[in-house]
């Protein structure tokens, strides 16, 4: 069998192969403490819940239009204009299965064969493998250590060529939690208007962040940005609803209308229970977000300070997001069993297979020399895998 040059170029993701295979050994009875999903631990709000159980006893159970239902691109309009300053109109709104699902729907519609999309390091896992499907080259930008992981004005001028067509940005970012200022933002708004290429901004997290700072849109700042981005959010993360699979988008509608068209080719729309249960998670209560988040910071603190606690382990304190993103490189090198750890990869393997702990190595990230820790799990689980982590990483040896 012969499979296309351009699925032969991809990778699967390495998060959910990760994830998979510790729950395959937690289905076999093997203690794992998984720190390896991206997914909120806590339920879906019961009032949520309660909107699709009523969309399903009304009836609700049809195809709706390819973008979405009206009444939640409405409310999606309103929460773009309340929480970011941003105007748009239903028709420049797209709901789609998932955020993941909205970032692929965006490249398809903005990307030709040969196109270059500048992916700031560390990045997602899927970010230039889905650039990859859609034909594009992704031109992977590495910051320093030095600006805090942050793409400057003068980094992005540096990897701009002819063949630019788009920006990837993800604020807070997954894996390293970092967020952008409004001035940093700015600062590159002026350098993507200069060069007349597009960005993607994936604003995911947007809800979740910490110690006082502030989540903003980069089409927000500067006149004529929002002609030149799509922003990409969705109810996954900031109300424990992975598994719903609804995300959406905002941008040109030329751009949201492309998005469409695809949309209707591909998955026909998205699902007509989890839209409703989508508005009234935008539109009902959100008390539990806060609540959530407040869980969140407690972990986030703890896992900080456990990991820098540990010899030759540097863990930068993330801003945003559920994750922790430590450099462990100072351990490659060391032996276990015979066994000589080269790579993150190795370092995960190591302490899934000897310490029964799921990390996500920082090679599918982009940065081989740090592995990615979810605080998305309980703080008993957190500490039961930090004291594994310690245990394990003693019994190295050079």
């Amino acid at each position: 069998m012969l499979i296309s040059r351009n699925i032969q170029r991809i990778k699967p993701s390495v998060t959910l192969a990760i994830t998979a295979r510790a729950k395959a050994m937690l289905a076999e009875g093997i203690d794992v403490v998984s720190l390896s999903a991206g997914e909120p631990d806590f339920d879906t709000p019961q009032n949520i819940k309660d909107a699709a159980i009523r969309a399903i006893n009304q009836g609700f159970t049809k195809y709706t239009p390819a973008t979405g239902i009206l009444e939640l691109r409405k409310a999606i309009c309103k929460k773009f204009e309340r929480d970011n300053g941003l105007a748009y109109d239903p028709s420049q709104v797209i709901v789609s299965c998932g955020g993941k699902h909205s970032i692929y729907l965006a490249i398809l519609a903005l990307v030709d064969e040969g196109d270059e999309v500048i992916i700031p390091r560390p990045y997602w896992v899927s970010y230039p493998e889905q650039v990859r499907i859609a034909g594009g080259n992704p031109v992977v930008l590495t910051p320093t250590k030095e600006n805090g992981l942050k793409v400057s004005p003068q980094d992005l001028r540096s990897a701009l060529t002819s063949r630019t067509k788009l920006l990837i940005l993800n604020s807070p970012s997954n894996p390293s939690g970092i967020v952008y200022t409004r001035d940093e933002l700015a600062a590159l708004a002026e350098v993507v208007l200069e060069a007349g290429i597009y960005v993607l901004s994936d604003e995911i997290y947007e809800k979740i962040i910490y110690d006082g700072a502030r989540h903003c849109s980069i089409a927000s700042l500067v006149e004529g940005m929002v002609e030149r981005t799509v922003v990409v959010n969705g109810v996954s993360k900031s109300y424990s609803m992975t598994g719903w699979r609804i995300g959406y988008a905002a941008g040109p509608e030329a751009v949201i209308s492309a998005m469409g068209k695809i949309q209707s080719q591909e998955t026909s729309n998205s699902c007509s229970i989890a839209q409703m249960a989508a508005l009234e998670a935008l539109t009902g209560p959100q008390d539990s977000v806060g609540a959530m988040i407040e869980a969140f910071d407690r972990r986030r603190r703890y896992i900080v300070d456990r990991l820098n606690s540990i010899e030759g382990i540097s863990c930068p304190v993330p801003q945003g997001a559920f994750y922790v993103f430590p450099d462990v490189s100072s351990y490659y090198g060391f032996f276990h069993k015979g066994k000589r750890i080269e790579d993150s990869v190795d370092f995960c393997e190591f302490l899934l297979d000897e310490m029964k702990v799921a990390c996500v190595p920082g090679a599918g990230f982009g940065m081989d020399t740090n592995i990615r820790l979810s605080y998305a799990t309980s703080l008993e689980n957190i500490e039961k895998a930090m004291d594994r982590i310690e245990e394990g990483l003693k019994k190295l040896q050079r």
